[in-house]
């Protein structure tokens, strides 16, 4: 079962000229419930300035299938879908509350990240371990 991972309210500044959620806002939502996702792996923001480790954003495939108008409710669910030696596949759908409609949906791989190094790094066991556990649908590794 996806978790929630994120809940947001569409402001008129967040608008489009067609009048409905602009693009950049949507990569924000999703960026953000990415981090609530990770956390929820096992991954510490902490380990930034502790490890100088963190996540790399490797590929984003966004389909988009519903407009949000100004004053739509909306959350994110997220899961794991697969689980590599350096990186996570996850998928966030995004939901409008006033009808629980799929307005849009990320498939994201993120690479584990050594900061200072600038190159992938393989996942920590504590987050193998926090990840598996939210490994949700068929294609979990």
């Amino acid at each position: 079962m996806p978790l929630l991972t994120y809940q947001g309210v569409v402001y008129p500044v967040q608008c489009d000229a067609m009048g409905h959620m602009n693009v950049q806002f949507y990569i924000a939502a999703f960026d953000q419930s990415l981090w609530h996702l990770m956390a929820a792996s096992g991954y510490s923001p902490a380990w930034i300035a502790e490890r100088r480790q963190g996540w790399a954003d490797r590929r984003y495939e966004i389909d988009f299938r519903q407009e949000l108008p100004v004053g739509s409710l909306f959350e994110i669910r997220s899961s794991v879908t697969k689980v590599g030696r350096t990186s996570l596949t996850t998928r966030h759908l995004l939901t409008d509350k006033a009808d629980d409609a799929l307005c849009a949906e990320l498939v994201a791989v993120s690479v584990y990240f050594d900061l200072e190094a600038r190159q992938s790094r393989p996942l920590p066991e504590e987050i193998l371990l926090g990840a598996r556990r939210l490994i949700d649908g068929p294609t979990g590794a």
